[in-house]
């Protein structure tokens, strides 16, 4: 029990310095961002964010009803 708690603990820690060395050596000491939105080659092919996608089916939908009304 003992040494398997030793263990997660070691590999635990070994990944913690392993980000922390990548964390040091990277320009500007940030991580690249891992968002679909901040990806050129996403946009490249017209995929969105889920959150970016449901705003434009949101604001299509009231221009839909927009018309809709105005044509009654």
């Amino acid at each position: 029990m003992i040494e398997t708690l030793v263990i997660t603990v070691l590999i635990i820690a070994i990944s913690m310095a392993l980000l922390l060395v990548k964390l040091l050596l990277k320009k500007n000491g940030e991580f690249s961002s891992m968002h679909i939105h901040d990806s050129q080659a996403m946009k490249d092919r017209g995929i969105h964010c889920v959150l970016d996608q449901d705003r434009e089916a949101r604001e299509q939908a009231d221009r839909v009803k927009l018309i809709k009304n105005t044509r009654k």
